[in-house]
Order: C-alpha cells, then sequence, then structure tokens
C-alpha cells in the first residue's frame, strides 16, 4: 500500500519554521501509533532529549544533536501534543554561544524548561532556561568542573576524561540539578526554583564519591527534595559495566551525596560495547533513573533502567528495570522489559514517569525483527543490524510491563546513515497525562518525508502512544 504524502504548509514564527501535517503521515500497522518526521532535515540528527510541559501539556519540546558546518542543535515546539511542529537550529552563535551537542531537558511544575548541552569549545556546561515553552532560551549559569585539589586522589587527578561529557538536567520538587562527568569523576550541583523564571544560584560543584571513571549517568529528585546519581564503571571496552547509584539525602541542603557508591548490577555491557546494530559508535548500559513523587501507592520509589547482556558478547542484550524503597540502598530484582523470544539486541532504553499516575513507560532500539531472512524488520539481509523502536509500560510499580509495542512503523539501519555516531548514545521519552512521547532517530523513511530518502540520513520523529494495561 502506497504511503499518503501529506499537505504542508509553513510560516516563521519567532525564527521557528511552523510545518503543519493535514492528516496520518504513514499507514501502519493497526497497533502502530502514527509516526511524525519532527526534523525533516537534510543530513543526520541524533540523540534525542524530548520533555512535555506538566503546565500545559500539549506543549512538548524536542532538542537534538545536528550536523551543522559549524554549530548548533535542533529544536522542536509543539503548542498540539505534536501534532505539528515549529523547528529551528539554535546554538548556532546565537545567544546560546557555539552549541556542540548532549541536549538534556526538563519541564518543572512551574512551566520553566531546563536545558544542559555542552559547548563546541571550551570545558564548561551551560544551563539555559525557557520560560516561554521553549520558543526561546538563554543561558542563566555555566557550570565549571572542580579544580583537581590535593584532597583528591591518585585516580581521580588521572580520571580516563580531560574534559567535560554528557550533561544531564533534571528538575522539580523545587529544585533543578545537572550531573555530567567532570574529567573522571561525576560531579553534581543544583539551584533552588521558586516560580516561572525564578531560579537560586548554583550551589558548589560536588564531586560524587566513588564515580571516578563513571559515566553515562543520570540523575532524579526524590519526594522529599533528595537527589538520586546513576553511572557505570567502566567506561571503555567491551565486557564490564558494573552500576553504581549515590544519594545526597537533603539536596541542596548541607549533606551532600554519600562517601560510597552503591553498586547496583552487572550489566556485562561496557562503555564503548560493539553491536550489529551500532557498529561505529557502540553501545554503553544506559542507565536510566524515574522518581515517584505523586504521593501515590508507591510515592517514594525510584526506578533504573539499563540493558543487560545475557552472555558477555553474545550481542543478546535485554531491557531490565529495578526499583528501590529505600533510597537505592537495596534494590528488587530485575525485571525483562523486552517480550520477545529471540536472541537479538535491545539497546538505549529510556525510561519516564508519569507525574499523574505514578505509571512508567520505557522505550528502547530493538533489533528483534531482523533475522536476516528479509522480513519487514531486515533492509538488508544480515541480521540483528536493523532496529525499530519499541516500548512497554508498567501499571503495577515495576512489578510486571505490557505486551510489547512497536512504535515506529518503519525499520531503520544505523550505518547506513553514515552519522558516525549511529543512533547515538541515548534516545528520548517523556511520559505525561496517559501519553507516553518517545523521540528517536530513524532512517526507515516511513512517513516519505526524509528529504534524504529511504536508509540514508536520520531524521527526528516521534509518535504519542497512550498507556496500556495489558
Amino acid at each position: 500500500m502506497k504511503s499518503k504524502m501529506p499537505i504542508v504548509a509553513s510560516l516563521l514564527v519567532l525564527g521557528f519554521t511552523a510545518t503543519f501535517l493535514v492528516f496520518p503521515l504513514v499507514a501502519a500497522p493497526p497497533t502502530t501509533p502514527t509516526n511524525i518526521d519532527v526534523s525533516q532535515l537534510s543530513n543526520n540528527e541524533s540523540e534525542e532529549a524530548i520533555a512535555v510541559n506538566p503546565t500545559n501539556p500539549n506543549n512538548i519540546v524536542i532538542v537534538t544533536n545536528v550536523v551543522v558546518p559549524a554549530a548548533g542543535m535542533f529544536a522542536a515546539v509543539s503548542f498540539d501534543g505534536g501534532s505539528t511542529w515549529a523547528t529551528r537550529i539554535i546554538g548556532n552563535n546565537d545567544n546560546l554561544g557555539a552549541a556542540c551537542c548532549d541536549p538534556s531537558l526538563s519541564f518543572d511544575e512551574f512551566g520553566n524548561l531546563f536545558l544542559g548541552y555542552l559547548f563546541n569549545v571550551g570545558n564548561t556546561v551551560p544551563i539555559a532556561l525557557s520560560t516561554d515553552g521553549g520558543l526561546s532560551f538563554n543561558i542563566i549559569a555555566n557550570i565549571a568542573k572542580p579544580a583537581t585539589s590535593k584532597t583528591q586522589t591518585s585516580d581521580e587527578r588521572r580520571g580516563l576524561f580531560r574534559f567535560v561529557d554528557q550533561p544531564t538536567i533534571v528538575a522539580g520538587q523545587g529544585e533543578v540539578w545537572i550531573v555530567f562527568n567532570g574529567g573522571g569523576p561525576i560531579v553534581a550541583t543544583g539551584a533552588p526554583v521558586t516560580g516561572l523564571g525564578t531560579v537560586g544560584s548554583f550551589i558548589p560543584v560536588e564531586v560524587v564519591a566513588g564515580t571516578n571513571n563513571c559515566t553515562y549517568g543520570d540523575v532524579a529528585i526524590g519526594p522529599n527534595g533528595q537527589v538520586m546519581q546513576v553511572c557505570t564503571l567502566t567506561e571503555s571496552g567491551q565486557g564490564g559495566g558494573k552500576i553504581y547509584v549515590n544519594v545526597d539525602p537533603d539536596g541542596l541542603g548541607p549533606a551532600g551525596f554519600g562517601d560510597h557508591s552503591i553498586f547496583v548490577v552487572d550489566t556485562h555491557v561496557g562503555g564503548f560495547d560493539f553491536i550489529p546494530a551500532q557498529p561505529d559508535r557502540s553501545i554503553d548500559a544506559e542507565p536510566g533513573l524515574a522518581w515517584d513523587r505523586t504521593g501515590g501507592p508507591h510515592n517514594g520509589r525510584v526506578y533504573l533502567v539499563y540493558t543487560f547482556e545475557q552472555k558477555n558478547e553474545s550481542d543478546n542484550m535485554d531491557i531490565y528495570v529495578r526499583y528501590s524503597d529505600d533510597d537505592g540502598a537495596t534494590w528488587s530484582a530485575g525485571v525483562r522489559v523486552n517480550d520477545d523470544n529471540t536472541v537479538n539486541s535491545q539497546f538505549l532504553p529510556k525510561i519516564s514517569l508519569d507525574p499523574t499516575t505514578g505509571n512508567i513507560a520505557v522505550s528502547w532500539y530493538d533489533a528483534r525483527n531482523d533475522l536476516g531472512n528479509g522480513g519487514p524488520g531486515d533492509t538488508d539481509g544480515i541480521p540483528n543490524d536493523d532496529a525499530q523502536i519499541w516500548g512497554a509500560f508498567s501499571t503495577d510499580g515495576g512489578q510486571t510491563f505490557t505486551k510489547n509495542i512497536q512504535i515506529s512503523a518503519g525499520t531503520s539501519n544505523s550505518h547506513d546513515a553514515q552519522n558516525g555516531i549511529d543512533y547515538g548514545d541515548y534516545s528520548g521519552l517523556s511520559f505525561y497525562g496517559g501519553i507516553a512521547h518517545p523521540a528517536w532517530s530513524d532512517n526507515s523513511n516511513s512517513t516519505g518525508n526524509n528529504p534524504d530518502g529511504t536508509l540514508h540520513q536520520l531524521d527526528i520523529y516521534t509518535a504519542s502512544v497512550p498507556v496500556r494495561s495489558h
């Protein structure tokens, strides 16, 4: 069946190109949600951050990496729940400077939208704020990694990194926090937030104990303002990959993070674990956190998602979730989220908690349908090197997950994109009001409007996925 081409109209609003899509973009299987190509740009876009505004759930924002001549990031804003998007390039030597990459987004309860990213050149992490739903941003802080001090151990002073990397920002509960690799250990800082546009000063940057050469981290804020950081040791190689957490029990208070990190699980996934579906960039376990602050039956429960390789170097990667009810001191057994019966790869998971219900959503890249036999999940006759986006929900506090949902209508091949970093180091997901909004890199051209055509460069796709209970 031939897919219908959308009628497109555009106008320029505050520097954004607004694209209006008159009807669904793709004929898809009944269980697959309507896919939308948000970027529709030539060349590659990847590493997606997406956030839904709790003060206006129809307001959704996406920021991603983009291949441009000098600097910049792709930004898209929707005010109708993701049906139409206004798009532009930001950080291209504008008021955000010369941006490189690694965007991270978070809305808070006041409607503030915080953006963390990396500069093209420099050793600080800028934090930008939007108070108009993502239409404009202004830098409010530049966070520098701490200088090497005599109190640091020799291992901390000779960390594997000599630069800042992969910042992650989260806001809520009257706080905003950012963590990043600060040249060896993970570092963290936060600031108080009292209203729309009212952000206090960031506290001194703290080195998180036990995190030297720990990377690919995440951060979450608990119901009492406590803060948890997660990362993976070691950051390099094909094997290893031990996940540790560390908790600051009073957030912006004087206590600080603990003296020791808490070991959770060995994932068997190294920091640069090459698999057929990510042959150029590789993957890591990509741990992610979500903390229940809803006041509901699982209030205070913190969830951890990660990739687990069943046998080291088997490429049999699965997605697991654990939870803790005691601020990370102990953890439940891992629950396998993907329900396929293959030994193919699932990777780059993302987790998000719906603050209106406490339910959780998980999405990931999935090669389950690529058996190398020319079927609908295979583009080249080679098994396990093509991927789709899949997802699942949990409505019982992470004890069980729904039947998996194929979210992407098409099948992508990252190597064909010649992106250098394949799909990137992470994907995006935001869950609010019973609807999950994943964002992912896709070169299937399932919607028929990727200017680079099919199985060439990657565009940014999204979909609206209503929660399912079984």
